[in-house]
């Protein structure tokens, strides 16, 4: 009977037991290597392991930005109904940025620009005669069409108003440079066409649909 050393011997000093035994070797010194070299995946990996999961979590993240400037607009219209009578409602103060920013207009061209009803645009446009801030006279050009135009108290009004905005929007915006801020426009821009084309029934949404 064979001894079984020398059996084993023999059969580990064959040509192809050799072979397989290097390969094994090779193989087991690769898989050592990679996980003594494998850098700890971090915890976030999962949420943003691909460019793909980052652009649409901070595409979520501009979406809830969104939304509560889309709110808290809402809410400075919603102050319109418990203004007193000398104070100027935001639809109002839009109606007199378009006539400080491009003159004296025509009812029609007013509403156009302010996106309102024509018959809208023609009562505030008496509330605002009342109170001094502008002025109807027959147009220069075509007798037959009224213009509205402001006043030196309306014009004065407005000035005031927008200084008092501008300092709040570069107190805000103070820091960003020029990089960011037309990265920042061109977003805006892209939602303002978006909401543009968007059909009637979905032109004032609640909120803009994006995730919590």
């Amino acid at each position: 009977m064979a001894d079984l050393s020398t059996t084993s011997s023999s059969v580990a000093s064959s040509p192809a037991a050799a072979k397989s035994s290097a390969s094994a070797a090779k193989l087991s010194a690769r898989a050592a290597s990679a996980t003594a070299t494998a850098k700890p995946r971090s915890r976030h990996a999962g949420a943003q392991g691909s460019p793909l999961d980052a652009w649409t979590a901070e595409l979520d993240e501009l979406g809830r930005a969104f939304r509560r400037v889309f709110r808290l607009l809402s809410r400075l219209r919603g102050r319109d109904t418990h203004l007193g009578g000398a104070e100027l409602s935001h639809a109002q103060f839009e109606l007199l940025i378009e006539l400080y920013e491009r003159g004296e207009l025509a009812a029609g061209e007013l509403a156009a620009a302010a996106r309102l009803t024509p018959a809208t645009v023609t009562q505030m446009l008496e509330h605002l005669s009342e109170q001094g801030h502008v002025e109807r006279v027959r147009s220069d050009t075509d007798r037959r069409v009224v213009v509205s135009r402001l006043t030196p108290q309306g014009r004065r009004q407005i000035e005031a108003k927008r200084a008092a905005w501008q300092e709040r929007w570069e107190s805000a915006l103070q820091g960003m440079g020029p990089r960011e801020l037309r990265a920042a426009t061109r977003v805006l821009q892209r939602l303002g066409d978006a909401f543009e084309d968007a059909p009637a029934a979905d032109s004032c949404p609640a909120s803009p649909p994006v995730g919590e």
